[in-house]
């Protein structure tokens, strides 16, 4: 069945750096559109980077020029580099289809924490 794992996220100081990585499996991972969601405490999931099967790229706004997502086919993976990290990135990062709604199921997702 079909599986996604996210990892890497953590605490860290504002204007620090994380890398998430979430490995894929159960499914033709490079045919699909893939991206990173995030949803903060009494918010939305957002959708806030996406990477197509051709590794074009498009970005939410409030993430632009600090967050680059990227992939790995030959591992099935799907990376999400975060940069000038500041405290309004606080979520539950999640990756998925770039879809809506997405056909996959959810992973546990992984926790990033910007503070000082």
């Amino acid at each position: 069945q079909v599986q996604l794992v996210e990892s890497g996220g953590g605490l860290v100081q504002p204007g620090g750096s994380l890398r998430l990585s979430c490995a894929a499996s159960g499914f033709i991972f490079s045919i699909y559109p893939m991206g990173w969601y995030r949803q903060a405490p009494g918010k939305q999931r957002e959708l806030v980077a996406g990477i197509t099967s051709g590794r074009s790229t498009n970005y939410a706004d409030s993430v632009k020029g600090r967050f680059t997502i990227s992939r790995d086919n030959g591992k099935n993976t799907v990376y999400l580099q975060m940069n000038s990290l500041k405290p309004e990135d606080t979520a539950v990062y999640y990756c998925n289809e770039v879809r809506d709604p997405p056909r996959f199921g959810w992973g546990q997702g992984t926790q990033v924490t910007v503070s000082s």
